[in-house]
């Protein structure tokens, strides 16, 4: 880990009341804590339990990393501050920095315009891929780093797996007649998908297969032993490269590398029709509801996780006149001394 970087530990982050009140773990029991029979899609059987069972947690040290250490660093040089900076020497050239530095009242998103919001999604994300692999960021998340093969364990492989499978998926959110991308995310970990093709050495490979139904299908494949060396070299240097463009301002090199990742070729496009073809209802989130019956005692009232189910949800909660409610008001409003 960088220097001077002191991660607090997890358990007394989860004993903290805001944590308590408002905890990303809710959110990620909601969205991984059921496992389906149904095989994920996208990924080969050996993958399908392993993935089930970490991609919560897994993500959850992603997102922990993303927030804290990838929005949470990144010098920004400004054009009024060059004397604190000059001989800073620039990694991707070797000589000191040159600029062109952010001008007065010039900001991060003033100066990347339409792609900052993505680019720094996929400079967040990127951290949290290439500090997934530190054995002190994992130890603050309560993860061991031990591997008997000297490989990743198991928690940060299937975390380099899922980003792999959210780019391809993210081609969802691309579109083809515009040729442009509906959402930050998603463009991120596709161009995160593009750097880890790139690698080579068969690090990440798109396989075309095809599927129990007899349609097209793909298989989005992760060499867990080339991870820590192949990977880790191939996302840390690019992520030098976002964050040299960003702490310069330089947005012609910073734009012009991230737009070319950023473009979906047409292999890819071809890829995408697989995307769409196999992509699943979304996921309906229906809240229960607790009532009195009629015999006095609390019941618990479900309803099917289906769009009729949502919305009768909404009426037994929100109903047009809530009699209990109007009960209250009656008693507090008789017993008031004006």
């Amino acid at each position: 880990m960088p220097a001077g970087i002191n991660i607090p530990n997890y358990d007394d982050i989860r004993q903290t009341e805001g944590f308590k009140n408002v905890s990303l773990g809710n959110v990620l029991s909601a969205s991984y804590g059921s496992k389906s029979e149904k095989p994920v899609s996208f990924l080969k059987p050996e993958d399908q339990e392993m993935y089930k069972d970490l991609q919560g947690k897994a993500f959850e040290v992603q997102v922990g990393i993303h927030e804290l250490l990838g929005h949470g660093s990144g010098k920004i040089f400004n054009l009024e501050e060059k004397s604190t900076f000059e001989s800073t020497v620039n990694p991707l050239t070797g000589q000191p920095v040159t600029g062109p530095f952010y001008g007065p009242g010039a900001t991060w998103d003033t100066t990347f315009g339409n792609m900052a919001s993505s680019y720094e999604e996929c400079r967040a994300e990127s951290c949290g891929l290439y500090l997934c692999l530190e054995a002190d960021a994992l130890a603050a998340f309560g993860h061991s780093a031990g591997s008997a093969d000297g490989g990743p364990v198991d928690i940060t492989y299937i975390n380099w797996l899922h980003m792999a499978r959210a780019g391809f998926l993210g081609l969802e959110f691309y579109t083809p007649e515009t040729g442009s991308w509906r959402q930050a995310h998603m463009q991120a970990r596709y161009v995160i998908l593009r750097v880890l093709l790139e690698a080579g050495a068969g690090l990440c490979e798109l396989r075309r297969t095809t599927g129990a139904d007899g349609k097209p299908d793909v298989q989005v494949v992760v060499d867990r032993s080339l991870v820590q060396t192949v990977g880790k070299k191939a996302i840390g240097d690019f992520l030098v490269k976002l964050q040299v463009h960003k702490t310069l301002g330089d947005v012609a090199a910073g734009g012009a590398m991230y737009s070319e990742y950023s473009k979906v070729p047409e292999e890819m496009l071809e890829l995408r029709k697989i995307v769409m073809a196999r992509k699943e209802p979304r996921k309906l989130m229906v809240q229960p509801h607790l009532c009195l019956g009629s015999d006095g005692g609390v019941e618990l009232k479900a309803f099917e996780g289906t769009t009729a189910g949502l919305i009768e949800s909404f009426v037994a909660r929100f109903p047009a006149q809530d009699e209990e409610l109007l009960e209250l008001y009656r008693s507090e409003k008789a017993s008031h001394v004006y």
